[in-house]
């Protein structure tokens, strides 16, 4: 973490004090990521999301970003980062942190901690408090990619009460009206006739596999005429006159 910052004071000439609150565009202040296993996970979320909700403009994604809560709109107390979360209803565009006083007092409506053996007490206890009691975000996940630990929680009358898995091992959010499962070891979306949403690469690699299929079965099918023409000619009988 930086060093917290302070605030100024500036005297005029009428010997009135006027706080001078950070800039409106506070840069993240969240350590390196712990793991490969936590940076691709938490890339492949955004990336699937962003992905899957390619038309829409009214909702920002990211992760292991410095969420600033201050009642005060002081930077040096009151920050958070989630590895992922969604905040609906605002705009998308790229930012530095998300600074709830500068975003019409928007919390994140789904939150996903990745947990790890240093920060898994901390998501489970305090985090989950604060973004129960503080944030009330109506969603929260939790998955470990080591020891594939998956829980989710939904915001009912103000408490979190633990969401039911589904006989595929999958969780509902209501919020992204989406499922969470994990899908060869990491935790991936599914529509809601659970279907596994690919990522851009999953996709162009689909569509290559596509046309390859395609050219296979146009190189068998030239082939088998070829066989066709060279049987006729064996029988006497020109296939051009056919």
């Amino acid at each position: 973490m930086s060093e917290p910052a302070t605030l100024e004071f500036i005297r005029d000439d009428t010997s009135v004090d006027e706080v001078i609150f950070p800039p409106g565009d506070i840069p993240s202040d969240e350590p390196p990521l712990e793991s490969d296993l936590h940076r691709d996970q938490i890339d492949l979320l955004i990336r699937l999301l962003k992905s899957w909700w390619r038309e829409r403009q009214d909702f920002y994604a990211s992760g292991n970003l410095t969420i600033y809560y201050s009642p005060n709109q002081k930077k040096s107390e009151y920050f958070r980062g989630p590895d992922f979360f969604v905040v609906l209803g605002t705009e998308k565009k790229d930012r530095k942190s998300w600074v709830v006083w500068q975003e019409d007092g928007k919390y994140p409506n789904v939150i996903v901690e990745i947990l790890s053996n240093s920060t898994a007490a901390v998501d489970k206890g305090f985090k989950k408090q604060v973004y129960q009691d503080t944030f009330r975000t109506p969603d929260y996940f939790w998955f470990n990619p080591v020891t594939m630990e998956f829980q989710g929680f939904h915001l009912v009358d103000g408490k979190y009460q633990e969401i039911q898995l589904t006989t595929d091992g999958r969780l509902w959010s209501q919020q992204l009206e989406l499922y969470l499962g994990v899908y060869e070891g990491k935790l991936r979306l599914f529509t809601t006739e659970n279907q596994l949403i690919l990522s851009s690469e999953e996709l162009a690699q689909q569509e290559s596999l596509r046309a390859e299929q395609a050219e296979e079965r146009a190189q068998q099918a030239q082939q088998e005429i070829a066989r066709l023409r060279e049987f006729l000619r064996s029988q006497g009988i020109n296939p051009e006159n056919i």
